[in-house]
């Protein structure tokens, strides 16, 4: 019986810390803090709270190049993006605005670190794309605007003459 109960526990965990971030609040977003201790591409980090608690957190509103997974292939600039997040974040204090959970139970948030909004940031400095298809006010014409400035200045990805779009390279790939 003790094995059983142990073994909830952490399930339970979990559980609670899905509904409490999922459930909307009438005080405003849920925030988090913690030290980014990895970068595991140019949209997705592992953020370590002060209690301990390991999450990873999608950045809101934008799609980055893919970098090498197992099997799947990575895109050019995948590796620059990741690195580029990882001179932004990584090692440092960072504040999450959390905007959802999503199917892969990932913290999706706006990232903040020393003021500055390092989602927007990605896009302004052409390392990803403001990923319309996720974008709401008040982030969507900030986010788009930025991406228009970097592909004018063709800076980072927009390097490229036609770079793929994450999304489009991930259908693709899958088929």
């Amino acid at each position: 019986m003790r094995g059983r109960i142990r073994s909830a526990v952490p399930f339970f965990a979990a559980t609670v810390a899905l509904l409490v971030f999922s459930v909307p609040s009438c005080a405003g977003p849920r925030t988090v803090e913690g030290k980014v201790s990895r970068v595991i591409d140019g949209d997705t980090l592992t953020l370590l709270t002060r209690e301990g608690t390991r999450l990873r957190v999608r950045l809101y509103g934008i799609d980055a190049p893919e970098v090498r997974h197992e099997e799947m292939p990575g895109q050019p600039h995948g590796e620059e993006a990741k690195d580029a997040l990882a001179a932004l974040v990584l090692g440092r204090i960072v504040t999450v605005a959390i905007v959802d959970i999503d199917a892969h139970r990932r913290v999706v948030g706006i990232v903040r670190c020393s003021g500055e909004e390092i989602n927007l940031e990605m896009v302004r400095s052409g390392h990803a794309w403001a990923y319309r298809r996720y974008l709401s006010a008040p982030y969507a014409s900030g986010y788009i605007d930025a991406e228009k400035e970097a592909r004018g200045r063709r800076d980072g990805l927009w390097k490229q003459p036609n770079p793929d779009p994450p999304w489009e390279f991930k259908r693709r790939s899958r088929h």
